[in-house]
């Protein structure tokens, strides 16, 4: 066999020759268009659930939002594992399923959960389904704050963190969403301005802040 085949090639060197350009060519056109990631994305079937939690602490986070959640979720169709994080302004439970789970269908059984758990939480916490993306998705974390030579920043602490969470809420969040391939961002932390009107006994003064 190893002789007929030592043969043929010699007997037929151009046939042999363009063989092995096509199989160069072949191999070059591969080489450029094969997807490279640095750390390869394995992740499974994934829903995370995120509720942002500005009034409580993380123990307070954990008892009276992560836990209810987690207890919730447990012996959902085609889990495989159920982990939580909670911190200071956000609570996270992440599921993930089987490799044969539809992921439109767990997140339907994810929402129809959560309905049930809605009057059990805090006022103001309200659960929310992370985009569909995996948990390599984060790209990464960043802070905003002024420059040390900044001019224009307001004179206190309280009236800065606020301009710095307005600046993130409608100016870089906005055009972070506009990049391809942004699924969401996320913000936690920072003040929210609040205007509150406050009426006195004949209904004549008002406080707007």
């Amino acid at each position: 066999m190893i002789s007929a085949i030592l043969e043929f090639s010699l007997r037929q060197r151009a046939i042999v020759l363009l063989g092995a350009v096509a199989l160069l060519g072949v191999g070059l056109w591969s080489a450029v268009h094969l997807p490279i990631d640095a750390v390869p994305d394995i992740t499974g079937v994934q829903v995370q659930i995120n509720t942002e939690v500005t009034a409580l602490a993380a123990e307070e986070s954990e008892k009276l939002i992560t836990q209810v959640i987690e207890r919730e979720m447990a012996g959902l169709p085609g889990m495989e594992e159920m982990r939580s994080l909670t911190k200071f302004g956000l609570s996270q439970v992440t599921l993930n399923f089987t490799e044969d789970t539809d992921i439109f269908r767990a997140r339907q059984l994810v929402a129809e959960r959560l309905q049930g758990v809605l009057e059990q939480l805090p006022t103001g916490a309200l659960p929310k389904l992370a985009p569909i993306s995996t948990g390599l998705g984060e790209i990464f974390y960043y802070n905003v704050q002024y420059k040390p030579d900044a001019r224009h920043k307001p004179a206190s602490e309280l009236d800065q963190l606020i301009e710095l969470s307005e600046i993130q809420e409608y100016t870089i969040k906005p055009l972070l969403r506009t990049v391809p391939g942004i699924a969401e961002v996320n913000s936690t932390g920072g003040y929210e301005k609040q205007y509150v009107e406050a009426g006195g006994a004949h209904g004549g003064e008002h406080d707007v802040q």
